[in-house]
């Protein structure tokens, strides 16, 4: 099967299995702001000033408009002789098939993703600390090269959903939904497709969904997750 081919046909088996099983997310915070993307000068020590290289910075949680947003944000962008496909992470979080399908975009352009923010710390370094946590690691997944240098998280947990339910008095509660093992199954094909190993899903499966572990510099080495220096 080609790339297209590939892309399009597990673009259309997320579209159902998201019909199946509903918005199944990793942490969504309500609170949160969806995430947004903006240019930034990648200072390189040469004292480029106006002509240094721009990179991508992508903010917030994703949501299931992001992927077309991040689309819409590199067609208005596309003109832009000093953009680099870098992509700097800072998110808490999100829905895991929008995180997928961006991931997926990163992969298809040829994305470097990092998660660091621009700017340095205490005035030692190029980069500050930051975080990708639940569904953000899937989206990080589809970086070509992927970096978490020291300082920054990278956290994982079980997929879940929360649901409404009204009953006859018109009182709602609120309940925890998990995967039947669909959603882990596609997200073990989509790891292994990127390059990371199925074992990091199956990892984070046993993790309960209200605490978060933070992948250590062995285990991301043995995922083959990310690397901590560029």
């Amino acid at each position: 099967m080609s790339g297209a081919g590939a892309s399009h046909y597990f673009s259309r088996v997320f579209g159902l299995i998201l019909a199946a099983l509903g918005l199944l997310a990793a942490a969504p915070c309500a609170s949160a702001q969806s995430m947004s993307f903006h240019l930034e000068p990648l200072p390189d020590g040469s004292g480029c000033r106006s002509h240094c290289p721009n990179v991508i910075v992508a903010e917030g949680q994703i949501v299931n408009s992001t992927p077309q947003e991040f689309l819409n944000f590199l067609r208005e962008n596309a003109a832009d002789k000093d953009l680099r496909t870098v992509v700097f992470l800072n998110s808490q979080g999100g829905y895991v098939v929008a995180s997928m399908e961006l991931g997926q975009i990163f992969r298809r352009i040829g994305a470097a993703t990092v998660v660091a923010r621009l700017g340095a710390a205490s005035g030692r370094g190029r980069f500050r600390t930051s975080s990708c946590l639940s569904a953000c690691v899937y989206a990080f997944m589809g970086g070509r090269k992927r970096v978490a240098p020291p300082g920054s998280a990278l956290g994982i947990h079980r997929m879940f959903a929360n649901t409404e339910h009204t009953n006859m008095f018109g009182d709602s509660k609120s309940e925890r939904v998990y995967d039947n093992g669909a959603m882990a199954g596609m997200l073990m094909n989509y790891s292994s497709r990127m390059g990371v190993s199925r074992d990091l899903i199956r990892f984070a499966e046993h993790i309960s969904s209200q605490s978060i572990h933070l992948v250590t510099p062995g285990e991301m080495a043995r995922w083959n997750l990310a690397s901590r220096i560029f």
